[in-house]
């Protein structure tokens, strides 16, 4: 699957870790409201595959991604339950040869050189960089920028509402992942409009 077809052209990814169902398709819908069509859900709790399944099956317009995923048949498993991307915090060979055989976009993870390499020999031009911040990644992006023409990042980790306007700025970034934008306080207390408002906020900055 292109990114065209998966990400549909958004450029802010927000990354969130579902407690229950019901609160990813409550959150899903703010965002949508708020102008962002695209989510990544983490495989982090147990409720997460049937959460991409409620939300790929009752939130219209949201581009619904698995983020976490460690192994292949991961990959196999959030293909099924509607995921049109999928996210990994780093690679391996496995999941590299799997998620060129899978029916949706897999963004590997990378945060050296090396990996880049290895991703780009495998036949991926669109990778996660991961943890954005902890390893500088600003700086980093604009090192690879020569080395890598032709590669293109999703960074993600620790990036905020005040350090997005910088990634988005950088033309080897295709799109940035952010927790920012579904806060735990707001997750706890049901406050689905200040997620939409989160959600308007990062939209307006990329009008910049």
């Amino acid at each position: 699957m292109s990114v065209a077809d998966a990400l549909r052209g958004q450029r802010i990814v927000p990354v969130y870790t579902p407690a229950s169902v019901d609160e990813a398709v409550a959150v899903s819908r703010a965002l949508l409201r708020g102008g962002i069509g695209a989510i990544e859900i983490t495989l982090r709790t147990p409720v997460a595959v049937a959460a991409i399944e409620a939300v790929a099956r009752e939130v219209e317009g949201m581009a619904v991604g698995a983020g976490t995923v460690l192994e292949p048949a991961q990959l196999q498993r959030v293909q099924r339950a509607g995921a049109v991307f999928a996210v990994s915090p780093g690679s391996s060979p496995a999941l590299l040869s799997a998620g060129r055989d899978a029916g949706l976009l897999y963004l590997p993870g990378v945060s050296t050189g090396s990996e880049v390499m290895a991703a780009m020999a495998a036949g991926y031009g669109l990778l996660k960089l991961f943890p954005a911040e902890p390893i500088r990644a600003l700086e980093l992006l604009s090192a690879w920028r020569g080395p890598f023409a032709d590669a293109r990042f999703c960074p993600t980790g620790g990036i905020d509402a005040q350090r997005a306007a910088a990634y988005l700025q950088l033309p080897n970034v295709q799109c940035i992942g952010g927790s920012w934008l579904t806060p735990a306080d707001a997750l706890k207390q049901g406050d689905w409009a200040r997620v939409e408002q989160l959600a308007r906020e990062a939209v307006a900055t990329l009008a910049g």
